[in-house]
């Protein structure tokens, strides 16, 4: 067995290594490395990182105790720069790392701009997010969706990954109709250009109008002796959006022209919020363009026997055998619903980028459509199918409940981004402590952190959870937020800017011994490009949130209780600053990951 241990590794990775080398030299037996659990040791034990010990115990016949001090004494004894010294409690291994390793680590990288970023691995990625309707501006769900979406195709790229995001436009079906037919009956030609009113707005407003219709037809039909379930189904306005689909998918003239010139006035007001939260996309696709081929499928699976026609000539699938349910795949009038577009979309992407992974940023209400999705894909023998992933994630709700855009009862995304920048200055002002700033640097000091703690406080929960968003609380400048995260980086760049060149960029030798607030900076650290690791490979942004407050609260200890300028050493000075200057760099890489900007100065 090779004994070298990759100096470029992180140092539980060193760890791991050193530790199947040890128990190959010592009694015989290979393993690999993710055999070896190792944790950051308790902060009631003295020690840095640990070894369990129990699950080789029995394989070497030896008590832990026994295990921990042979092995304990090996690591220090062969690895003399890496492990300074063990202790063994209970089953666990104990090591301390060396003051050389943790000053010689920092020395090699409080220059690197790129610290935390992997090489290129060679594998594809689609992350697609957002997938707005046509029929309605963006809202704060919408937010937490391209937040998470654009925030994790960061994260891949950072892993190393060749990432393609991509957004799905829903711009076709019984939705997109009901607005129309509400403008026909309504509208009296008016456009967002003569009610001075931005375009997804414009159109939002009458899928609201179409909905207070279709309850007022509705409660109409039930006065005059119809049932309820009757009445739902034969309102005049929802049997005209019913004809308005069939004709549009006809190719009807009037309906197309319509329906163009609808969608585009909604498509200016899409990117203008996209533009102002800094999302972006590198292809998108549209539903109009997709719903065709996933028609085309649907064929073919009949002809295949993956799906099956009743007698009104709707065609549906069968998966009670995997444990789903039936699931209609073409209306009986023939028209097409979303899971005929997304078999569809599922192989327009994969043919144009071969991607190993596609994944889907859909709320959690859509488990079951994306489990019967990849099914479908699965049992029509599409090349993308094993590819497919969903990434679920809980609904963000408000203080005072849930949200119901047919009802108009959203947290329009324009309307919350510019609550935020404006809870951004107030509470700027309040500390009075940028009067020397321009107007310029002012607008984009605001933007900047309102729009920060917005995403920030979006992201910092598991995706997986459902969340309640406050934007007061966000934007406070101390606690778990955005805020005071830019506040830490705007205090070292600071520092930085009245440190001499000449100090920050010597190259000496570390002799003295660590004090606890140093080393638990420079651990913490080290430790990035592992959250980076972590948060690719569970899709979860809340990783780096997490470590990147809490290196900054870190940071703002050490600053507390350690002087930087009057260090009690030269030694001491240049060493604080260049931990200052790698602090600064993996809060802004770690914030940046996030999409959120960092100031240099508030």
């Amino acid at each position: 067995m090779s004994e070298n241990i990759n100096k470029n590794s992180s140092i539980t990775e060193q760890l791991k290594q050193a530790t199947v080398q040890a128990i190959f030299n010592l009694y015989g037996i290979e393993l690999t490395t993710n055999t070896i659990l190792v944790n950051a040791t308790k902060p009631e034990f003295e020690g840095d990182y640990t070894v369990v010990l129990f699950a080789f115990v029995k394989q070497l016949k030896k008590s832990p105790e026994v295990l921990g001090a042979e092995l304990g004494q090996y690591l220090v004894e062969n690895n003399a720069t890496l492990f300074a010294a063990f202790n063994v409690i209970k089953g666990f291994l104990n090591l301390s790392v060396t003051d050389n390793y943790w000053t010689n680590f920092l020395t090699n990288n409080f220059q690197n701009n790129s610290y935390g970023i992997f090489p290129k691995n060679g594998e594809k990625v689609m992350v697609e997010y957002s997938s707005p309707n046509t029929n309605k501006p963006l809202h704060l769900g919408h937010l937490r969706n391209n937040f998470l979406g654009w925030s994790i195709a960061e994260i891949l790229k950072a892993k190393g990954y060749d990432v393609v995001k991509t957004c799905i436009v829903n711009d076709r079906g019984i939705h997109i109709c009901k607005s129309m037919i509400a403008w026909q009956l309504f509208g009296n030609g008016a456009t967002p250009q003569t009610t001075n009113t931005k375009g997804d707005h414009f159109v939002g407003d009458y899928y609201v109008l179409y909905n207070d219709e279709y309850k007022k037809q509705v409660a109409e039909l039930i006065e005059q002796g119809i049932t309820k379930e009757e009445a739902e189904k034969k309102a005049p306005i929802l049997l005209s959006a019913q004809q308005m689909l069939q004709d549009w998918e006809a190719g009807k003239p009037e309906v197309i022209e319509l329906w163009k010139a609808m969608n585009g006035w909604v498509y200016e007001g899409f990117n203008t919020t996209y533009q102002a939260i800094g999302s972006d996309f590198d292809r998108t696709y549209y539903e109009s363009q997709t719903y065709l081929l996933g028609k085309d499928l649907v064929e073919k699976g009949l002809e295949k026997g993956v799906f099956y026609q009743k007698e009104d000539s709707s065609v549906w699938i069968d998966l009670t055998a995997d444990g789903l349910d039936e699931k209609i795949v073409r209306r009986k009038d023939g028209t097409s619903v979303y899971i005929t577009q997304d078999i569809g979309l599922a192989v327009d992407k994969y043919e144009e980028y071969h991607s190993n992974k596609s994944i889907y940023v859909v709320g959690d209400e859509q488990n079951y459509h994306f489990k019967v999705l990849k099914l479908i894909c699965q049992k029509l023998q599409l090349p993308s199918a094993d590819g497919i992933f969903h990434l679920s994630y809980g609904m963000v709700e408000l203080p005072t409940g849930k949200m119901k855009s047919r009802e108009g009862t959203v947290v329009d995304a324009d309307d919350l981004v510019s609550e935020m920048i404006a809870i951004s200055q107030q509470k700027t002002e309040e500390l009075g402590k940028v009067k020397d700033f321009t107007s310029e640097e002012l607008t984009s000091l605001y933007n900047t952190i309102g729009l920060g703690a917005l995403k920030f406080f979006l992201l910092r929960v598991d995706p997986k959870k459902k969340m309640v968003f406050n934007p007061e609380e966000s934007i406070e400048f101390q606690g778990f937020t955005g805020p005071f995260i830019q506040f830490i980086h705007a205090r070292i760049k600071s520092i930085l800017r009245k440190a001499n060149e000449d100090d920050l960029n010597k190259v000496m030798a570390f002799n003295s011994q660590l004090l606890p607030l140093e080393k638990a900076i420079i651990v913490e650290l080290e430790q990035f490009p592992s959250i980076i690791s972590d948060a690719a490979a569970e899709y979860d942004p809340s990783k780096i949130a997490i470590y990147s407050y809490n290196l900054a609260k870190t940071f703002s200890s050490f600053y507390s209780d350690l002087s930087i300028a009057n260090a009690e050493s030269e030694e001491k000075k240049v060493l604080r600053l260049q931990m200052a200057k790698l602090t600064a760099q993996v809060l802004k890489t770690g914030m940046r990951l996030l999409g959120a900007g960092v100031p240099e100065r508030m």
